[in-house]
């Protein structure tokens, strides 16, 4: 069966002439799918009855199921977990933040790039998402949303996975939902994450996408880096900050670098000033995320007086950066937990506690 995402105006407009149907009806297929957040051929009242029993024949709709919804506290910061066809699990984190609705999506099952501070490395890989499957991700929640007059305003590629090593899927998504004929989300509303896969930078900077690109960059020098993050034994951190560096030349787009700080490890006033010294000169900013514990990994949070020391250097050295101390990156604990309570013989499904919300 065919992916009901997968096709676009003119894909639907062949479809419909191939089985002996009025093309009109593509752009209300679209409308039901992208605007109206449908869940299946039935509610599409508009079309005939047998075009309705055409489409549930050929395509493949839904292709998640919503297992939770999970809300915080201050109700700003919601988890959807997923259950796909071959009954792995994935999540999708909204974060509503004044009249922003961002989302966080998932890329894949699992994640290869297995970084020492992330609970999502320690479950292991188990495949890629289809384009279909992400794209759902943004049309499930958009669907949750409208009951209350909101929509999805941003994107962002940083929940389970590494984006880049799921390319075409993740620029196929990327294309679809900046696609005006169909979600229309502005490309300078969606950020992709990586870990530094210079291979992947390099694709993407010559895709002619306006979207915003991040480095989970975590450590001022390579040393330090391949200690926690094993991808860097694979990737030097000059080639990766090379292809940032062409990236933001090439899309006019400023780059922002996610510094996870962990106590005894990056945190020190020096390795502060080593990272002012890397990064000197760029059109960048620098996020901070004082790391928050996960079960099973031996790694501590800075003391305040730690993050506090850090920012100062780079504030004295014309650094822009922003610490972010809000509960937003307490989600990868969270997620493991709400996994782990419907099966755990599931492979865990935990978001990289560095979502951001702009």
């Amino acid at each position: 069966m065919i992916d009901y995402t997968d096709l676009n105006y003119q894909d639907w407009v062949d479809w419909l002439n191939k089985n002996g149907e009025k093309p009109f009806h593509a752009k209300q297929i679209i409308e039901w799918i992208f605007q109206k957040g449908a869940l299946s051929w039935r509610e599409m009242s508009n079309l005939s009855l047998a075009l309705r029993e055409k489409l549930t024949a050929a395509f493949r709709m839904p292709v998640l199921e919503k297992v939770q919804v999970t809300e915080s506290d201050d109700k700003e910061t919601y988890k959807f977990l997923w259950r796909l066809i071959d009954k792995s699990l994935v999540e999708s984190v909204l974060i509503c933040s004044g009249e922003r609705r961002t989302l966080c999506v998932s890329s894949q099952v699992g994640c290869p790039a297995k970084c020492a501070f992330c609970a999502s490395g320690q479950q292991g890989f188990k495949r890629n998402l289809r384009a279909a499957e992400i794209i759902e991700q943004l049309l499930q929640v958009n669907h949750w949303l409208l009951a209350k007059g909101e929509r999805i305003s941003h994107v962002v590629f940083m929940g389970m996975g590494e984006p880049l090593k799921n390319y075409e899927p993740v620029v196929k998504t990327i294309r679809k939902i900046s696609d005006p004929q169909l979600l229309n989300i502005s490309q300078r509303r969606i950020t992709v994450s990586t870990v530094g896969i210079v291979e992947g930078i390099k694709r993407l900077s010559n895709e002619g996408f306006k979207v915003n690109l991040v480095l989970s960059l975590h450590a001022p020098n390579q040393h330090i880096r391949k200690k926690i993050i094993p991808y860097a034994r694979k990737y030097p951190l000059e080639d990766i900050l090379t292809s940032m560096d062409e990236y933001a030349c090439k899309t006019k787009r400023d780059i922002t670098y996610e510094y996870i700080l962990i106590a005894g490890v990056n945190d020190h006033p020096d390795h502060a000033l080593e990272l002012a010294h890397l990064i000197k000169g760029k059109q960048c900013t620098v996020n901070l995320i004082p790391y928050n514990p996960v079960k099973g990994v031996r790694l501590k949070r800075p003391e305040k007086k730690a993050i506090k020391e850090f920012r100062t250097v780079l504030f004295g050295s014309k650094i822009v950066n922003t610490c972010r101390y809000t509960k937003g990156v307490d989600i990868a604990a969270a997620c493991g937990q709400l996994a782990m309570q419907h099966d755990e013989s599931e492979t865990l499904v935990q978001l990289g506690a560095k979502i951001i919300g702009s």
